[in-house]
């Protein structure tokens, strides 16, 4: 089979018109995609044509199953401590004092009167909570007494709505909560910027009362998180390319075959992204980053393996045409052999659970594949013109060239410990897998923060003096007719789940505002008094109209695995309280829920595709090189650079997150791609030469391209190490050590593994021109030498 398919890719090389004729097409439909997606025919057409078919006649499974008639309208003004734009920190001393007072009212007056501004809600918007409904301002004015201002304090911190939630339980940070008006809105920088500007321009009229202020929320951190990927992906391209193209020119010596072996993975990529807007996976979040490092990386290393072998035959005498037929007639079976794993055991992901990572999968299936064709295909094509004809000078003359015959004295020292050797690559590997196995997956949101922005220290600081920043719920829904007794029942006792756990702070509901009026907080008839609330205050949290209350608690940004237990046992009563009121559904919702239940789900599914990725790839190499034992011994190098990783993130306390799950599954790719490439060698030179000549010539012809693949990506990429995003540092960094440890399981591992498990042994062929019964018997006379013609 590999024979057929060698011939197949050597006979694409005499095809040039056709090959061009292919790339050309490719091309205009990724340009297609990109430019006209409103002309583009998309497979999935037909679906978002049924889907909308069902909008316009929804089924009847889709209504609520208390619809049984039509709810009454929520209110419009209802208050809401979650939903705004903009969180206005302001930092200072007591806010209770007659000059304070007025420099807050000050600042309060100057942010309302911007256009940009809809909404502002601060602690003293709060709705009065008195037996009278009778207004009685939460912030006296600067004429108000001393007194008045202690007593104000007091009650403020007392009150549900303000104390933990608009104001800090010390009395020294105050929240303001800003709705943005977007018809306004012309720059980024009146949503973050102009807001804290203006609010230092009236607060420095009062000099003496120190406030400070910071920009935070929703949308400013959304802001400063895109500002940062996109400053750091122009920044450290521009870096990473350029460190690339120096590295390439010092090891290639030559700029021809650096432009080339750069220009197919890109093109690579442009396919893919082109591609991957016919079926409407160009919006997962994984497709951002992720797939188009992936998708180059592996494009990269085959295009330096068939770079280098045309170089190799074009300086040995052979026309352009000649080199590059024969080049992809040698390499291009083990780069299929490469895509076809990675494919397979990528495309594992699409067994997960979570949408996302299953999209991922299915885009990593048509990246690789894409990929593939632009090498073999695009690479003979214009290595074969008349441009090329000098792509072999300064072949055999670079750094890597002339230091191999060093590094094969450390090969032929492995090869003549195979036992020991063996036994280190077995049991290392297995050590460092079980030390990788005690890596759980976590989650915190300061992580996708950038570390030197305004929105990471407006984060911090509500997490320092709120008791956290995200914000989750607890909703309850009632079927019939409803007994307002059982649903303050139900409301306090899922509340006392929640008051239970010291991770979970500031729980507020209708029952926490019922506890502030006068009288017995256990009496039966406790739920007629929710009528002398206000109906903002009152509906925000108890709206009988569509049958609904809700709890809101804040959640500390520890760490999501540290709330797994939390939710669990919260999920526990608030069953069994459902069990005990059937009429009632309870669920918890949120930022934080989701990210518990989808985000460490994500995890799990990519850890567990992993894993079936590396079985996966085991079957195939067996099944392509017809051997078992390949297939096992193949395992070790595969492996070695995963364990070898994962126990780096043991020993520095990092746990397992998406950005670091993601870095396995690109360089498992590299792993695997410079494994067979190796073997492929081998199995071929095996043909030729006895086991430890096949090995050494192996480590000639790839040797060459696995070091400078290494050399080039880790430069490369250790750009990304610098970021100012965590998430981009740590894949950098877990990258770079996965790319390198890989090249040790390559070059030290897999050698003496292959000596040591031989196998049958294969006669030499006595098909070879007198070139190669020369070099086998220099290489069967001194073993322990790299023959030079190899070089």
């Amino acid at each position: 089979m590999t024979r057929r398919l060698a011939n197949f890719l050597r006979r694409t090389s005499d095809h040039p018109v056709w090959v061009t004729l292919f790339v050309l097409a490719m091309t205009a439909v990724a340009i297609v995609g990109y430019a006209r997606p409103h002309a583009r025919t998309s497979v999935t057409q037909v679906v978002s044509r049924s889907d909308k078919a069902k909008e316009k006649n929804p089924p009847a499974e889709v209504a609520k199953p208390d619809s049984t008639e039509a709810a009454e309208p929520s209110p419009p003004n209802k208050i809401s401590l979650t939903n705004s734009d903009v969180v206005l920190i302001v930092q200072g001393g007591s806010f209770f004092t007659p000059r304070a007072s007025e420099a807050v009212r000050d600042v309060v007056a100057s942010l309302r009167d911007l256009p940009v501004v809809e909404d502002l809600f601060w602690l003293d918007d709060a709705p009065p909570i008195n037996l009278f409904s009778l207004r009685q301002s939460a912030f006296p004015k600067s004429s108000a007494s001393p007194r008045k201002f202690q007593r104000a304090e007091a009650q403020a911190l007392a009150n549900p709505l303000i104390g933990g939630q608009l104001l800090s339980s010390d009395g020294r940070t105050m929240l303001m909560l800003i709705d943005l008006d977007w018809l306004f809105v012309q720059d980024d920088r009146q949503c973050t910027e102009l807001l804290r500007e203006t609010a230092a321009q009236a607060a420095s009229t009062y000099p003496d009362v120190g406030l400070s202020f910071l920009v935070g929320g929703r949308v400013p951190t959304l802001l400063a998180i895109d500002e940062t990927r996109n400053r750091n992906q122009t920044r450290f391209q521009l870096i990473g390319y350029s460190m690339v193209l120096v590295m390439g020119l010092i090891l290639f010596r030559g700029l021809k075959a650096v432009l080339v072996v750069a220009a197919v993975p890109a093109l690579g990529v442009f396919w893919t992204l082109g591609c991957l807007r016919y079926f409407d996976l160009q919006n997962n979040p994984f497709n951002d980053v992720v797939l188009p490092v992936l998708i180059s990386l592996v494009a990269f290393t085959d295009s330096v393996h068939l770079m280098i072998e045309i170089r190799r035959r074009r300086a040995a005498g052979d026309s352009p045409r000649e080199a590059s037929s024969g080049a992809i007639g040698k390499v291009g079976v083990a780069c299929f052999l490469t895509s076809l794993t990675t494919a397979i055991g990528l495309g594992a992901l699409t067994l997960a659970n979570h949408e996302a990572v299953r999209e991922f999968g299915q885009s990593c299936v048509i990246g690789v594949l894409l990929s593939f064709l632009a090498v073999v295909l695009v690479i003979p094509l214009v290595c074969s013109t008349r441009p090329m004809q000098n792509l072999h000078f300064g072949h055999g003359h670079g750094v890597v060239d002339r230091s191999l015959a060093r590094i094969g004295l450390i090969v032929d020292w492995t090869l003549g410990r195979p036992k020991l050797m063996s036994c280190v690559a077995i049991v290392g590997t297995l050590l460092l897998l079980g030390i990788s196995l005690q890596l759980r997956p976590d989650e915190r949101v300061l992580s996708y923060l950038p570390d030197d922005s305004e929105a990471s220290r407006a984060f911090q600081v509500m997490e320092d003096t709120m008791g956290g920043t995200s914000v989750s719920q607890v909703q309850i829904r009632w079927t019939g007719n409803e007994d307002p007794d059982e649903t303050l029942q139900v409301i306090s006792g899922a509340q006392a789940a929640l008051d239970r756990h010291e991770l979970i702070g500031h729980p507020i509901s209708l029952k926490s505002f019922l506890d502030v009026l006068p009288g017995d907080p256990t009496a039966s008839d406790r739920m007629s008094l929710s009528e002398l609330l206000p109906t903002p205050l009152k509906t925000a949290f108890y709206d009988p109209a569509i049958s609904e209350a809700v709890i809101n608690f804040r959640i500390r940004d520890v760490g999501i695995a540290a709330y797994a237990p939390v939710f669990e046992s919260v999920q526990q009563d608030l069953r069994r309280l459902q069990r005990e009121h059937p009429h009632y559904q309870i669920w918890m919702e949120g930022g934080a829920v989701r990210r518990w239940q989808n985000l460490y789900q994500v995890v799990l599914d990519l850890i567990y595709s992993l894993g079936s990725a590396a079985v996966v790839i085991f079957v195939v190499l067996t099944l392509a090189f017809g051997s078992l034992r390949i297939g096992l011994i193949s395992l070790i190098p595969n492996l070695f650079p995963l364990a070898f990783t994962g126990t780096y993130l043991w020993l520095t306390h990092e746990p397992l997150e998406i950005a670091s799950v993601c870095a396995f599954t690109v360089c498992l790719g590299i792993a695997v791609d410079d494994t067979i490439h190796f073997l492929t060698r081998y199995q071929e030179d095996l043909q030729d030469h006895d086991q430890l000549d096949a090995i050494r010539s192996a480590f000639v012809g790839t040797g060459v391209a696995l070091i400078m693949t290494t050399i080039i990506l880790v430069v490369g990429i250790s750009t990304v190490v610098f970021s100012g995003l965590r998430e981009q540092r740590i894949f950098a960094t877990m990258a770079c050590l996965t790319i390198g440890s890989a090249l040790v399981g390559d070059l030290l591992f897999l050698p003496p593994l292959l000596a040591l498990f031989r196998g049958k042994r294969r006669k030499p062929s006595t098909s070879n021109d007198a070139a190669s019964n020369d070099a086998t018997a220099e290489q069967a006379g001194s073993p322990d030498e790299v023959p030079a013609e190899h070089v």
